[in-house]
């Protein structure tokens, strides 16, 4: 039994998706947007009439890419991708983008905007997640520059991480929503942060706050999901957060009570992709970047799980078919629509969250 799942488990795993040409039109993607400023939707309140300026003014580090978590993430792709294709074509374009914006005179300015009345909850909890999960690649990057840029960035790294650090005993409930506020997405970004830089207090916290929020959770439904905007999953992003935390055996048991109808045959279709009607449509577009972020949580969950649970199967194979949907996605012929999927297909591709 054990010897066919596991060879209906390799039948089942996804082809290589991240090969040099892949990775140089992921690339071009972010080139094409971290220094693009306009257009732009600004989440800014205004203090009065001299708060009424350009964001490149506003934040001169995060002010291209559409809007400011977008171009923390975009940040975090040029990275991720320099480090992982040293030699390729893009390589020099894109740690030149990094040099021009993570500056020590650019991230003071950068932690000024978010030190100001009034901005205690600017991007918080997504924006802030994204910058602790570009920290901690430029901390993992045995490079020279990596480790000036991570220096740079590192005033507003430490503030990212105590406004998580602050928020989160204030916190009754989990935030399950499927965009940005959502607590569990943006918890495992924290919480791999936390491994990578050694603050184990924040990493205690968030486990803390996971089992309070989650360990008695049961029959999720998943049957509602998803909301036409979403980009990310409440339910499977929740099962992706309580992996990190339990081992194996006390995962399998859990996602049991949390998921009941995961099916034990192989089935995929007890989750199929979404499909976005008007691409055009920045909104409706969420649903690509959803089948990206469901195809990592999916493959996470099954990582989480004892190797011949009869689950694996059909958590893989729905994985491969979101992967394949949302992959196939990722073109740049709609700005408003497509300016973030790139980092949304890097994160899946190169297995950062596993």
């Amino acid at each position: 039994m054990i010897a066919t799942i596991a060879l209906t488990l390799a039948a089942m795993l996804p082809p290589p998706d991240l090969d040099a040409a892949a990775a140089e039109r992921f690339a071009r993607l972010a080139l094409d947007c971290v220094d693009r400023e306009y257009p732009n939707k600004v989440a800014h309140v205004l203090r009065g009439d001299d708060d009424a300026r350009p964001p490149r003014a506003l934040t001169p580090v995060f002010f291209g890419c559409y809007d400011w978590h977008s171009a923390v993430h975009g940040h975090w792709l040029l990275a991720r991708l320099a480090r992982t294709f040293p030699d390729a074509p893009f390589a020099e374009a894109a740690r030149a983008a990094l040099d021009r914006s993570l500056t020590a005179d650019a991230v003071r300015a950068e932690v000024s905007y978010l030190e100001a009345p009034g901005r205690g909850t600017f991007e918080r909890p997504y924006g802030l997640a994204w910058l602790l999960q570009l920290a901690a690649e430029l901390r993992e990057w045995d490079d020279g520059d990596a480790r000036r840029w991570s220096a740079a960035l590192a005033p507003l790294e430490s503030l990212a991480a105590e406004r998580f650090r602050t928020w989160l005993p204030k916190l009754s409930h989990p935030i399950r929503t499927g965009e940005h506020s959502q607590t569990a997405f943006a918890l495992g970004l924290v919480h791999d942060w936390a491994g990578t830089s050694g603050d184990d207090s924040l990493r205690r916290l968030v486990e803390e706050r996971a089992r309070a929020w989650h360990l008695d959770d049961r029959d999720a439904p998943l049957r509602f999901e998803p909301g036409c905007q979403d980009f990310l999953s409440p339910a499977l992003a929740e099962a992706d957060l309580m992996r990190r935390f339990l081992p194996p055996a006390e995962f399998a048991a859990w996602l049991g009570g949390f998921l009941p109808g995961l099916p034990f045959d192989g089935d995929p279709t007890f989750l199929v992709p979404a499909v976005v009607t008007d691409k055009a449509d920045g909104k409706l577009a969420h649903l690509d970047g959803l089948n990206l972020s469901r195809a990592w949580m999916l493959e996470g969950i099954a990582a989480g799980l004892p190797e011949p649970d009869p689950r694996r199967p059909a958590l893989l194979a729905a994985a491969d078919a979101h992967r394949r949907a949302g992959l196939e996605a990722v073109t740049g012929e709609h700005y408003e629509g497509g300016h973030w999927l790139g980092s949304f297909a890097v994160y899946l591709v190169t297995g950062r969250g596993t």
